[in-house]
């Protein structure tokens, strides 16, 4: 698996020179996530999407 750095490097290359810091972090913190949340998964630190479900619909109660 790719890491957060190689990741980066890849977004950095292929964003064009006009963006913005903004669209910078924001891509560089979505990529970490989805790193983190594929680290997750491997290790068997999931959910099923019943027990999401049920999270989500304890919010705001």
């Amino acid at each position: 698996m790719p890491t957060l750095k190689d990741v980066t490097i890849e977004i950095l290359k292929n964003l064009p020179a006009s963006a913005t810091l903004e669209e910078i972090m924001y891509k560089i913190n979505l990529a970490a996530q989805v790193v983190e949340g594929i680290k997750d998964a491997d290790l068997g630190k999931t959910i099923s999407t019943e027990e999401l479900l049920n999270k989500i619909n304890t919010w705001g109660k």
